[in-house]
């Protein structure tokens, strides 16, 4: 192996709304997330709310608490998000190179490794057989449920730099070959501690970054998007 690419996932490898928000409105169809856990939440946002909003929604998992962490449909309905098409070829690139791939995300773990599942099943496609390596937030199980506590630190930001280099160190990387994809500000550690940063959909500060810094820009979008970008173009008397 003479490389890695680090991979943001939500609005990096797939359209938003992000995984755990799919994943938190289907379990509240499912009737599971119950007033206790809601008011539980609040307090929490409460207590987190000096350190900024991103750490409030990175940060607080106390929605969860007492609910089973196996076994839920609301995992499929999350993870069942559809890939950027340029993405996965990307993917498929640095794989066909014989570079490493990680996913490292905020996104609650369970959920990231079922887009790892997904991401291999696409290369596998493409004949590609690649373990897809995951980083992402973990969180404090008991008795089978989840007690609603991050282990550890929420995966964003700086973490996920930090992330990167344990990597490195783990498999001896050069980090100047190797790439990383982002599509948040928060992801601008991630992408400076590589010598191949991308900027994928990227929000205006991270857009004013990159160009400030010349790292590579590319707009992402599923088939259904650009369905919707076309139809917003063509005029009502034309359709």
């Amino acid at each position: 192996m003479n490389g890695a690419a680090f991979f943001d996932v939500d609005g990096t490898l797939i359209e938003k709304p992000s995984l755990e928000c799919r994943f938190f409105r289907r379990l509240r169809h499912e009737g599971k997330i119950s007033a206790t856990n809601c008011i539980a939440w609040l307090r929490e946002a409460v207590r987190l709310a000096p350190n900024g909003l991103t750490n409030v929604l990175q940060g607080n998992k106390a929605y969860l608490r007492g609910i089973r962490a196996t076994g839920l449909r609301a995992y499929r309905a999350a993870s069942g998000a559809p890939f950027f098409p340029e993405a996965a070829e990307r993917v498929a690139r640095h794989a066909s190179n014989g570079e490493r791939i990680v996913l490292v995300s905020g996104t609650p773990e369970f959920l990231a490794a079922e887009v790892a599942n997904g991401l291999q099943r696409e290369l596998m496609k493409r004949n590609l057989m690649v373990e897809i390596h995951v980083c992402a937030t973990r969180l404090e199980e008991k008795g089978g449920r989840w007690t609603g506590q991050v282990l550890g630190q929420p995966m964003f930001g700086e973490a996920k730099a930090i992330a990167v280099w344990w990597f490195a160190e783990k498999w001896k990387l050069n980090l100047a070959q190797c790439a990383a994809y982002g599509d948040s500000v928060h992801d601008q550690w991630m992408l400076a501690s590589v010598g191949k940063p991308v900027a994928v959909n990227p929000d205006s500060r991270l857009r004013m970054t990159a160009r400030r810094r010349g790292w590579e820009i590319v707009e992402w979008r599923t088939k259904s998007s650009e369905k919707t970008k076309i139809a917003k173009m063509v005029p009502e008397s034309a359709r």
